[in-house]
């Protein structure tokens, strides 16, 4: 006769090793990869500096090694509470985030800027406080499924986030934009950054209590089954806060972004096209009625439907940007101009949103490709644990905080390239 615990235990023992070993080769694979990403963000700002200046400064590889030791930190902090965590998300963010930090470093050397208050230095401190946050995030917030508790609280943060740039001595209006808060240009900041985190958490929560009555109900139409006039309270609720972005901080991109996000969310809880048409179908007519009555959005259009015009091009508030950025993109060409030897600081405002062409004059289309390439990748991944989750709160906030990353490039990119207003 055989042992039947002696039969069975290897298979055991043998599963209960793999479970073990899988989340140290993920850990071990993501270190390997953030090692990478330093090396690769380290060269580019000597890269950098040699282009522009001929010779290497200590001073911002020394910063840049400040944030590595940080990035480092958290992926240790990861090894022991988030084990199973996906090891491409951090490095693919560390090596977007270098290279950013990289580009605006040259356009603070094209005009001077140095020290402390350049924006470079801005930028690091801005990503070591990120980093410091995310941390605190992951060790303190150990169940993803704790945030569903907090749905109304999240709406109401999002909300009064929203609403921060409008206070009078507190909100700053740039580029024509209100979306800004600080005080005089001390740790300046859009607050509508964590307002889509807060906003994401509130959609999904909303959404998983909601879902039944959302997507079972309706009239069939043209093939497709339409929600009950009572049912789109939610879906004008947001509608209205859009355009109300637009009204009051001018800022059509924002309003596409919130109202996306939520479009989105909405189409993956119901499974219903004909959500998707009736928000396109809104926020298109508000875009409309948008450009005709208010000169913000109308020069929008204008500098995007002909910005070579020059009655456009010279006009308060037209196409310079618009133009110069196509132009610094176009000298680019196919492998760029190289690091720190282009001219970015023709462009106006280039280390803000304009920083895709200052990085497609200098990289290229080739060096563009690869940045692209690397956001296609962390959306992706970020979908895959969404659809992967096990309950559907988590299914949803994973899409969502996916999707407005997606969105947001598309609106930022497309903006400069004129593929959108």
């Amino acid at each position: 006769m055989t042992d039947r615990n002696a039969t069975t235990q290897p298979p055991s023992a043998t599963a209960s090793v793999r479970r073990i070993r899988m989340p140290q080769k993920l850990r071990n694979l993501e270190l390997g990869l953030l090692i990478v990403a330093c090396v690769i963000n380290a060269g580019a700002i000597v890269l950098v500096q040699l282009g522009a200046l001929g010779r290497v400064d200590t001073q911002l590889v020394l910063l840049g090694a400040g944030l590595s030791v940080l990035v480092i930190g958290l992926h240790i902090a990861m090894r022991f509470v988030a084990r199973d965590a996906d090891p491409f998300l951090l490095p693919i963010a560390t090596v977007l985030n270098g290279i950013g930090i990289a580009e605006i470093y040259r356009i603070d050397i094209a005009f001077g800027d140095s020290g402390w208050e350049s924006a470079s230095v801005r930028q690091i401190v801005w990503s070591a406080i990120a980093i410091i946050a995310a941390i605190a995030t992951i060790l303190l917030l150990r169940n993803h499924r704790t945030l569903f508790r907090y749905t109304y609280l999240s709406g109401l943060v999002a909300i009064v986030l929203l609403l921060l740039p409008l206070v009078p001595g507190l909100g700053q209006t740039r580029g024509g934009a209100r979306v800004w808060i600080g005080i005089g240009d001390i740790a300046t900041f859009q607050p509508g950054e964590i307002a889509k985190i807060a906003l994401a958490v509130f959609f999904a929560g909303y959404l998983v209590r909601n879902r039944d009555s959302l997507s079972m109900v309706g009239r069939k139409f043209l093939g497709m089954r339409f929600p009950r006039g009572r049912d789109l309270g939610p879906l004008l609720v947001v509608w209205a806060l859009s355009m109300a972005v637009i009204v009051f901080q001018r800022d059509l991109g924002t309003a596409l972004l919130y109202f996306g996000l939520f479009l989105v969310m909405l189409y993956v809880a119901t499974s219903r096209l004909s959500w998707v048409v009736l928000g396109l179908s809104l926020f298109f007519a508000g875009a409309i009625i948008a450009s005709q009555t208010l000169d913000y959005v109308g020069n929008r259009f204008r500098n995007w439907l002909d910005p070579f015009d020059p009655a456009v091009y010279e006009a308060q508030g037209g196409s310079f940007q618009l133009v110069q950025g196509l132009f610094g993109l176009a000298n680019g060409g196919l492998i760029g101009t190289g690091l720190g030897q282009g001219r970015p600081d023709l462009t106006p405002v280039p280390q803000s949103d304009y920083i895709i062409a200052s990085l497609g004059e200098e990289l290229g289309l080739a060096g563009l490709f690869a940045i692209f390439a690397l956001y296609v990748l962390f959306v992706a991944r970020g979908f895959r644990i969404g659809f992967a989750g096990q309950d559907d709160f988590g299914k949803l906030l994973g899409v969502g905080l996916s999707f407005v990353l997606a969105l947001q490039v598309f609106i930022v990119v497309g903006g400069v390239m004129r593929v959108i207003p």
